[in-house]
């Protein structure tokens, strides 16, 4: 995978070139520099956009929160194509319509990150969030920019909702570091293994946590009760491709998400939250994962199956009152 190193593209640097991949400033309400990074980002209408790949998990949890939230109007998007090759994301048009960076006119993601940080050393990622009054990258981590949409633009316009409420931090913070580890990259850690041991330890704690998360799903119709918070939606994206690329492409072939009476119920729930379905293209989602990762599938074949329907009905409403965290 190629990276900027010293700002100059390399397609095939090694891996272990050293730098810092994570940019990390945090938008506020009045400016003041937050938890990370440098002050001067004020939560304004119109100042910022977003800069996302629709295959990408990451980043399909900053698209589900500006819906949630209802920033649309308020943060822009621009959509990188689907096949990752040679020249990392790239603005190319595809089938869709897609019409590139109509912002800043880039032919290139890494051409966002030279102009905000010349010298920059690192992997070119998504999501990007960009200021446009500063022409600066604020964030490409989508754990950081998750929490600044839940709040920060509340004062200016932003829906109603809080999905990291102070008394629910702790729990969130211990399931989402369980989900990350073994579910959001225990596919990843699957899918790119190079010995059986890694790959069987991958997936093993892969279905362990879905089997626990299945479980808890009983219960409660989120995984800390009548409410979902973020630890639902962090999950969300990962869920919603496993049975269409992790359990063939990456062998996550234990079970099927569908085989799981809760989480696939848990899953179309979420999916038909007010906004979520427009954030997701399965067709980016299915090409990139086939075609771009050709050590793992050389022909590029994209499989034509399975023909999944998170529309369908999920029952989940009977769940609730009685969860509890």
């Amino acid at each position: 995978m190629g990276q900027l190193i010293e700002g100059v593209w390399h397609a095939d640097a090694p891996a272990d070139v050293p730098g810092n991949t994570s940019i990390r400033h945090w938008i506020t309400a009045d400016g003041k520099p937050g938890p990370t990074g440098r002050g001067g980002f004020r939560a304004e209408p119109g100042r910022y956009h977003l800069y996302v790949s629709y295959a990408c998990p990451w980043a399909h949890r900053t698209l589900i929160y500006r819906a949630l939230k209802k920033l649309d109007g308020m943060i822009g998007v621009s959509v990188v194509h689907w096949l990752m090759g040679a020249d990392g994301w790239t603005f190319a048009p595809d089938e869709q319509g897609l019409v590139g960076d109509r912002l800043n006119g880039s032919e290139f993601l890494r051409e966002i990150y030279q102009s905000s940080e010349p010298h920059h050393t690192g992997r070119v990622t998504v999501p990007v969030l960009w200021d446009i009054a500063t022409k600066l990258i604020v964030s490409n981590e989508s754990a950081d920019i998750i929490r600044m949409l839940n709040s920060a633009f509340d004062g200016v316009g932003a829906g109603a909702g809080d999905y990291y409420p102070l008394a629910l931090r702790d729990d969130i913070e211990a399931l989402n570091a369980r989900i990350f580890s073994d579910v959001n990259k225990g596919v990843y850690k699957a899918g790119f293994a190079r010995t059986q041991a890694d790959y069987e330890g991958a997936v093993t704690a892969l279905f362990a946590t879905l089997d626990e998360l299945d479980s808890r799903l009983a219960k409660r119709r989120f995984l800390l009760g009548d409410a979902p918070t973020e630890a639902d939606w962090r999950l969300l994206p990962t869920l919603l491709r496993f049975d269409l690329v992790y359990h063939g492409h990456f062998k996550c072939n234990v079970r099927r998400l569908v085989d799981y009476q809760n989480l696939s119920g848990y899953a179309r729930d979420l999916y038909q939250w007010p906004g979520i379905g427009a954030t997701c293209n399965f067709d980016h989602v299915k090409r990139h994962y086939y075609q771009s990762h050709r050590h793992i599938n050389p022909t590029g074949i994209v499989p034509l199956g399975p023909a999944i329907d998170y529309a369908a009905p999920h029952d989940r409403g009977r769940l609730l009152t009685r969860g509890t965290p």
